[in-house]
């Protein structure tokens, strides 16, 4: 069952790159005390995820910030390396906090797997975005099937 406005974000780790190497981030680092704006993607370096979704976070981050948001996430079922690699590659140190779900298991609790093994991708999560304050799901947008409007930086301004 899909996750829904005015529910907890799901206590299961994600892994981001330190400059010790990867570190895990619990529910409670992330949220706690904190609004927090995180939009998933199906995959790192994939088109519409590199051409669009991650740059339009990067290149607004600071209007996020200046409607309240305290941290921006992107996070992806692909693993910490390659989340780090990617962020690196789109600019979004200090922006955009990178997350791992390596394993997929904070999408499964969220409910919000997509079955992409037709594209030789197995499973992955859906495009969406979500704002959570203190760890609660303020704000949940989950686009159609091979869509990218509602999980957008821009739908998202609009909503804040």
């Amino acid at each position: 069952m899909t996750i829904a406005v005015g529910e907890q974000i799901p206590q299961i780790n994600f892994t981001t790159m330190t400059d010790e190497g990867p570190k895990p981030v619990t529910p409670s680092e992330l949220f706690t005390g904190k609004k927090v704006a995180l939009f998933s993607v199906p995959g790192a370096f994939t088109p519409t995820c590199s051409l669009k979704h991650l740059p339009g976070f990067v290149q607004q981050s600071e209007k996020l910030q200046e409607k309240g948001i305290d941290t921006v996430c992107c996070m992806s079922v692909n693993d910490v390396f390659v989340m780090d690699a990617w962020g690196k590659s789109q600019g979004a140190e200090g922006k955009v906090l990178m997350l791992a779900d390596g394993n997929g298991d904070f999408t499964k609790a969220m409910g919000l797997e997509l079955d992409a093994s037709g594209f030789g991708m197995g499973t992955r999560a859906q495009r969406f975005s979500l704002i959570a304050n203190n760890g609660v799901v303020e704000i949940l947008n989950v686009e159609s099937g091979g869509e990218f409007r509602v999980s957008s930086v821009e739908y998202m301004l609009e909503q804040l």
